[in-house]
């Protein structure tokens, strides 16, 4: 069953039989197992569900799991439940501690229970899971914060915005969702910048985005011995990796875990805001200031690498980009690496697909399939050389070239 997308109640027995056999593949640990058995018993989900059921789901269960969730980060409640073991506390305990009446606590976690973000033990006795003890960390939590206060008011906007706007495709980084939802002339990284609470949720939400998910660097996925650390470099000292936009360096930090006998180099670049927000010294990493708008000052690196940041851009804009490097860049030895979803022509995945929406939702932009992706490079003087994708649902890894 390659598309189990719009299934019916006739397709019940076949998509058990499919959630059976992914089942047996994913205790093999065959890649693309997990993926393919959530799209399945999402299929199987939207199958057994009745059209009322369905709006019930979208319209009260999940905006309701999301604003409980947002209130029990808001009160700490997943700390109080970490903090606890495996005991169980009751609402009366967890609701003392933080000023906040009993009879809401009780609500919030009973919804949680049904969502199974929490363990219900017994009448009002609630427990932690993996995913509310997750939800500590600043990676996961900040996830929630972002999402709920950045997010979704875009979100929540899209529908007015389409009317007033006669149903035209968003392109433009000032007046699009974001800017409808939130009430602002701000294009949405400046409105970010100018909030550090909310820039500081977006980069801990994006160091742990990818966490469970197969990474470029693993085996099996992109060649990285073969394509990048086994290619000699020009000069002893030469650069290996540029980030470029990295973020607090999450990428790089993983790179050099996975990869501690690669030579060379790695550079992180970001803006002053963001460099600002790494709180320790990264061994072995260079951190430099850069605006990826303005000329690249490192010449001849192995690899410029882009995750996450063209996704963010009209083709326009990423050309310009791709323009500060391409100069920067080395024929025959310098490559560009964009780690980025690539929406497939047919069977896209709701991760693929959402994504898709939030990137509209956020900056009038959008994912981008193959061809597009090809016809982007190339208007930059780049060649494709080859997208890597190791699972459905997960990002690519696009490695681009010189053009001849």
């Amino acid at each position: 069953m390659s598309n189990p997308s719009g299934a019916t109640g006739a397709d019940v027995p076949s998509l058990l039989e499919a959630i059976a056999a992914t089942g047996a593949s994913l205790s093999q640990r065959e890649p693309g197992a997990r993926e393919k058995l959530l799209d399945l018993t999402h299929a199987l989900t939207s199958a057994l569900e009745t059209p009322s059921e369905t709006i019930q789901r979208i319209g009260w269960a999940e905006p309701a799991r999301f604003a409980a969730a947002q209130a029990a980060v808001d009160l700490g409640l997943f700390e109080e439940l970490a903090g606890n073991g495996d005991a169980t506390m009751t609402a009366s305990q967890l609701a003392s501690s933080k000023s906040a009446d009993v009879s809401l606590v009780a609500r919030i976690l009973k919804h949680l229970s049904a969502m199974k973000f929490i363990s219900e033990r017994g009448a009002d006795e609630y427990a932690a899971t993996s995913l509310s003890n997750a939800l500590t960390t600043p990676k996961f939590r900040d996830g929630i914060n972002y999402l709920f206060h950045v997010a979704g008011p875009s979100f929540h906007g899209m529908p007015a915005y389409f009317k007033k706007t006669g149903y035209r495709n968003p392109t433009d980084i000032s007046d699009g969702p974001f800017q409808y939802g939130h009430k602002t002339d701000a294009p949405f990284w400046a409105w970010l910048g100018e909030r550090p609470s909310h820039l500081g949720w977006f980069n801990n939400y994006m160091s742990g985005y990818r966490q469970g998910r197969p990474s470029w660097m693993d085996p099996g996925f992109y060649p990285v011995n073969d394509r990048l650390i086994h290619q000699s470099l020009k000069a002893e000292g030469a650069v290996l990796i540029v980030d470029v936009g990295g973020g607090i360096g999450h990428d790089l930090e993983e790179f050099k875990l996975k990869h501690p006998e690669a030579p060379g180099r790695l550079i992180l670049q970001e803006r002053q805001e963001v460099i600002d927000q790494i709180s320790q010294a990264l061994p072995g990493i260079e951190l430099r200031v850069h605006d990826f708008f303005t000329p690249q000052p490192v010449k001849g690196a192995k690899a410029y690498y882009l995750h996450s940041v063209l996704h963010d851009w009209d083709d326009k804009t990423c050309r310009q980009i791709l323009g500060q490097l391409v100069p920067a860049m080395e024929r025959n030895y310098s490559k560009i690496l964009i780690n980025e979803l690539v929406v497939p022509d047919v069977g896209a995945t709701w991760p693929v697909t959402s994504m898709d929406w939030l990137m509209m939702a956020l900056g009038a932009v959008r994912e981008r399939t193959a061809k597009q992706w090809q016809e982007l490079l190339s208007s930059a003087g780049l060649r494709l050389v080859k997208i890597w994708t190791y699972e459905p649902g997960t990002e690519s890894l696009i490695e681009a070239e010189l053009d001849t």
